[in-house]
């Protein structure tokens, strides 16, 4: 999964991005607002993480214009400012959330998860196929119980796919929610990711649409 941090403060945004990255997302940082418009607008991203009290363009006008040109992108706010006014601006504006400063990183983390999992349409933070389990919380795989040992690739691809579960999902779809924006997207070591999950975790989990794609199919 993808995450757009838009933050200006380095330490904080360098906190953040650590988190987020050790639970296995990539996170492009934007270090003012319009930076952080231009990437939103260009870039598929899966969660917008967006400072209020960003330098060049704040936070809510940023917003409201994604908003007004159809990017529909989750977003939770930050702001450093307690009046209640504030946060009912960036809801009004279009943000799905808001985390007031200074907040507890599991806090963020939490809330990042289940906005990826409500855009998913899935509830439980557990995803199940057959006899193959996803927890999103931790990351944690088992095949009838059993631990399996996957690689931040391999996680970031399953991951994607189980939370677009029912879907067909293209191999340049999930080059761009994997690899950062300055990253080397290669789509075709999509298949060589593939095939060790299928190695791991069973041929019938993943299927191949030959020259479109890859699907879980959601459970029955």
């Amino acid at each position: 999964m993808r995450i757009l941090l838009a933050e200006d403060e380095p330490v904080l945004a360098d906190q953040i991005r650590s988190v987020m990255k050790s639970e296995g997302r990539v996170v492009d940082v934007a270090p003012n607002g319009i930076e952080a418009q231009f990437l939103a607008e260009t870039e598929p991203y899966d969660v917008i993480i967006l400072d209020i009290g960003l330098p060049e363009r704040d936070g809510i006008t940023v917003l409201k214009h994604l908003r007004a040109t159809g990017v529909d992108t989750p977003v939770i706010i930050l702001t450093a400012r307690n009046d209640w006014s504030d946060r009912v601006d960036g809801l009004d504006a279009g943000a799905d959330d808001y985390l007031t400063k200074p907040f507890h990183m599991p806090e963020l983390s939490a809330r990042v998860r289940a906005m990826i999992r409500r855009k998913a349409g899935q509830t439980n933070p557990v995803f199940h196929k057959d006899d193959v389990s996803f927890d999103s919380r931790n990351n944690q795989v088992t095949v009838s119980g059993i631990p399996k040992n996957l690689t931040a690739q391999e996680v970031a691809v399953l991951s994607y796919l189980f939370h677009n579960s029912g879907r067909l999902v293209s191999r340049t779809e999930l080059s761009e929610h994997i690899y950062q924006f300055d990253g080397d997207r290669d789509s075709n070591t999509i298949a060589v990711f593939v095939n060790r999950l299928r190695k791991k975790l069973g041929n019938d989990l993943i299927e191949t649409v030959r020259g479109r794609g890859y699907v879980i199919k959601a459970a029955a």
